[in-house]
């Protein structure tokens, strides 16, 4: 049976309402992040990200388990990841950087960013293999502008960290059968033989720490790290836990896409404010009504409106604040304007802070030059 093709497939998620996230937990064996859970974390950590309060990573495997883990002092490592494409990198796929940037600076661990400069080649969503090797480099660069501590934090472009990573990824591709590979991922006879392969090299870096890893990363994700959990202990390795998001809408409404090649769904990191007014105002789909008069006598819909739900996933952080935005906007008290308005202030503060750490990063103390990174260039798998 192909399970997780027939909700979701990787390479071409389709989610199209809130009930498909409950069917991704109830198929796939995942759990819902429950109040217990964020007590735990919060009591640890001292405060909630909001990526976690508001329920937009919703659901885990082990992560119970991991804090319980922490309590009795075994400590923990984080690896996410983000596979480069022929265009710029969109707030959408920030999201699980920001709750591994929020974990390292509470847990003081050390963080593995893996750029696969290969997968979307071999996935023939691009011609030109140099041009995805430049776009690894840019996006790298935006990922450590998010505030990572270089001197914890390896940024590493698959093609050039092949070397180190080989001898682990022939360990597990051993264990890991075609039939299996099919079943899980959805394969065919069109598929090229690099993506089979590529699942090995996702799973090697849960192997850098001989600690548990911690992998906050999309709902879509799930299949390698399900994967990883059947073969870990084998090598001397502990299972990955990981937390799971859902998606972030795209501009033309509820459970549309943000797609990179598509401006007119996604704002870019690099977008300047402008820019981001006009696509808020232009593209945003929105819970108004289709007159003032009729707004201000009937009220809107924030549970449908693009501009609410992403001030409520990230760019509000002020719970009180959010909940005045939403019963003003039912009352018809604030317009749809106003609340675009608010909501292209609210991310404009956000990125200009982004780009202009992105100004003077130096990458090279990510990849390369810092503690961690020079660490990992002695790396070597020992099962």
């Amino acid at each position: 049976m192909n399970e997780y093709k027939d909700i979701i497939n990787i390479y071409d998620v389709n989610i199209n309402e809130e009930k498909d996230y409950e069917r991704l937990i109830k198929f796939f064996g995942v759990k819902e992040i429950d109040d217990v859970i964020l007590n735990n974390l919060k009591y640890l950590a001292g405060d909630l990200h909001v990526l976690l309060r508001r329920k937009f990573f919703y659901a885990h495997r082990d992560f119970d388990l991991l804090l319980n883990k922490y309590n009795e002092g075994k400590r923990f490592f984080l690896y996410t990841g983000r596979a480069p494409s022929k265009s710029k990198m969109h707030i959408g796929h920030l999201i699980p950087f920001l709750l591994t940037k929020w974990f390292q600076e509470k847990f003081n661990v050390n963080v593995y960013i893996q750029i696969p400069d290969e997968e979307k080649y071999w996935e023939k969503k691009a011609d030109n293999y140099e041009e995805i090797r430049e776009y690894a480099l840019e996006d790298a660069k935006t990922i450590a502008s998010l505030g990572f501590d270089p001197d914890k934090t390896f940024i590493f472009i698959d093609s050039e960290y092949i070397k180190n990573m080989y001898k682990a990824a022939i360990y597990v591709a051993r264990e890991i059968n075609l039939n299996t590979a099919k079943s899980v991922f959805g394969f065919d006879d069109n598929s090229t033989i690099g993506l089979p392969f590529y699942i090995a090299l996702q799973i090697v870096p849960t192997f850098f720490e001989r600690n548990i890893p911690l992998i906050p990363c999309g709902i879509d994700q799930d299949p390698y790290f399900r994967l990883q959990r059947d073969i870990a202990e084998k090598f001397g390795y502990y299972k990955a836990s990981t937390i799971l998001s859902k998606f972030v809408w795209g501009l033309q409404g509820p459970y549309t896409k943000m797609s990179a090649s598509d401006p007119k769904s996604a704002i870019f990191v690099d977008d300047d404010y402008d820019t981001i007014k006009y696509k808020v105002f232009k593209y945003a789909f929105s819970g108004g009504r289709s007159t003032l008069e009729e707004h201000r006598k009937y009220g809107g819909n924030p549970d449908i409106d693009v501009s609410y739900f992403w001030l409520s996933v990230l760019f509000e952080e002020d719970d009180y604040k959010l909940k005045e935005i939403r019963d003003k906007y039912i009352m018809g008290e604030l317009t749809t304007g106003e609340l675009k308005e608010y909501t292209t202030n609210k991310i404009w503060e956000f990125l200009s802070s982004v780009q202009e750490r992105r100004k003077n990063i130096n990458i090279d103390k990510f990849m390369y030059d810092g503690r961690l990174a020079r660490e990992m260039q002695e790396w070597e798998f020992k099962p």
